[in-house]
């Protein structure tokens, strides 16, 4: 069985014998291994049932160490990373030829944060090398936000969780890439669009609609395809939830609301993401509460769409992408 512990000595000895294991970060937990072990990075491409033509973020601890990852760091990159490091923001630059094209998915990018976890932050500077670590669940499935999640999903997998806690954001990391060094926004995540913005001025957000998980050629960054964060449970996205409900007045319903709601439907279940109207709150909120209603193998879950603004706009893109399962 997997072991869940606080002990960083341990996870790096695993680590140090190219083992795979999960880690907490502010986001969501990781599947993480060494960069520079072809072993490690398989087994997490291989323990993820992940594609190898999508990339991996790769995790440091200083900025310092950039300059044995790419080549180099463009102007509105470094005012980004000044502003939001450690934290939820990684980074495209181009790569180094020390990268492996494994971790990249064959592109000449790699995607780079500092994490904002005081646990993972001290056993990255413990080692003698960065981790790959994209989110601990099987793709596509639900991102894991508590320890337990990652142990529910690989009891026997793995042979640790670092165990973090809750994860204090609770959905991924805002990815920025660099297109003739303008920077364009490749995944909405847990810093808004207005909060980049105020950094390096307006940005335009690459359309992944058309990425699949048909598509074999790599996307850009991780967190791309269409389909992804989905629950086993049939999700309906909607503006209207008393409408959409009284369609399914008959059925074991869960309802992910932004706010409460009053609903008719006598077999429903209810998470509020936020009592207060909290878009942080709800972010923070929203796989634990996708994870607690796909348990209860409920017939359909209805989400309620938030306002397109702040982060808003990042639980919708979650959201939206959850309802192609």
């Amino acid at each position: 069985m997997i072991k869940l512990s606080k002990d960083i000595d341990l996870a790096k000895k695993w680590l140090d014998a190219e083992q795979v294991i999960a880690i907490p970060t502010e986001t969501v937990y990781g599947l993480a291994g060494n960069i520079y072990s072809e072993k490690a990075i398989n087994a997490i491409f291989e323990t993820k049932k992940r594609p190898f033509y999508n990339p991996l973020i790769v995790h440091i601890h200083s900025a310092n160490q950039l300059t044995d990852l790419v080549e180099e760091l463009p102007e509105k990159a470094a005012q980004l990373a000044a502003a939001f490091w450690p934290g939820s923001l990684t980074l495209v630059l181009k790569k180094k030829d020390s990268v492996s094209n494994l971790i990249t998915g064959g592109k000449d990018t790699v995607a780079i944060r500092i994490p904002n976890h005081p646990l993972t932050l001290e056993l990255l500077a413990k080692l003698d090398f960065p981790l790959a670590a994209p989110s601990a669940n099987p793709f596509g499935s639900i991102s894991p936000t508590t320890a337990q999640h990652v142990a529910d999903y690989f009891p026997e997998c793995l042979p640790m969780v670092l165990d973090g806690g809750d994860c204090t954001n609770g959905i991924e990391s805002t990815i920025i890439g660099f297109e003739n060094d303008v920077p364009v926004l490749y995944r909405l995540g847990a810093i808004s669009k207005e909060e980049i913005e105020q950094v390096i001025g307006p940005i335009s957000i690459k359309n992944h609609s058309k990425i699949t998980s048909s598509t074999t050629e790599a996307p850009e960054a991780p967190g791309m395809l269409t389909k992804h964060y989905a629950p086993k449970t049939k999700l309906i996205l909607t503006d209207d939830v008393i409408a959409t409900s009284k369609k399914y007045e008959l059925q074991q319903v869960g309802f992910l609301l932004f706010q409460d709601i009053e609903v008719t439907n006598s077999s429903s279940t209810k998470e509020i993401l936020s009592n207060i109207g909290s878009y942080k709150e709800a972010a923070s909120n929203l796989y634990a509460a996708m994870h607690r209603l796909d348990q209860l193998h409920l017939d359909i879950i209805i989400a309620q769409k938030f306002p397109d603004i702040d982060l808003g706009k990042s639980i919708n893109d979650r959201l939206e992408r959850a309802t192609k399962n």
